[in-house]
């Protein structure tokens, strides 16, 4: 009787281990690569979210570093990472732009107006067809474009304080003299 037990939990025991050392030796998966490291950011145009007869394009963004943070009032995670961009905003490093993905407008502004708004300016993707084009699959993800609109780093997940300093203000021009904020 106790051996018609032994063999599932043997097999369970070895999917266990299994399991458990994939997880062990997973990367982070702030690390996952996007294709458009090093690459021209999409050209966008989009309605802003704050008035919808006013474009947010990319146009407008060269010229400046600047961090483009995909979001969406839906996302628990984004939710998480208000704080730290609201820091962020505060320290005038690098300006935020939002990106408010797959949102309702409404939603959008009433969560901002209770929560606090760190963006210089939100695109609105109420469709997520935008998203696509930077290669989003969840939010947040954080890109940080250049002057030149090329695509620095991308960052999955809410950004901490630890990621802010350590992996954005190394790649900023004068950043370290700021790893304080």
């Amino acid at each position: 009787m106790k051996s018609r037990y032994l063999i599932p939990l043997g097999v369970f025991a070895v999917i266990a281990l299994l399991l458990a050392l994939g997880i062990r030796q997973a990367p982070r998966k702030d690390l996952v690569p996007s294709p458009l490291i090093g690459k021209a950011a999409p050209v966008f145009s989009l309605p802003s979210l704050a008035n919808p007869r006013t474009l947010v394009t990319s146009a407008q963004l060269r010229g400046h570093w600047y961090l483009f943070n995909v979001w969406g009032t839906w996302c628990i995670s984004c939710r998480m990472e208000e704080p730290e961009l609201l820091a962020i905003a505060r320290t005038g490093v690098v300006p935020l732009i939002g990106l408010d993905w797959k949102d309702t407008r409404s939603d959008a502004i009433t969560y901002l107006h209770r929560e606090g708004d760190p963006y210089q300016k939100i695109a609105f993707d109420p469709g997520g067809l935008e998203a696509i084009q930077w290669g989003v699959y969840g939010a947040p993800e954080t890109f940080l474009v250049n002057p030149e609109g090329i695509i620095v780093y991308k960052y999955i997940g809410p950004i901490t304080p630890g990621a802010w300093r350590r992996d954005f203000l190394p790649r900023l021009p004068g950043g370290h003299a700021v790893a304080g904020s």
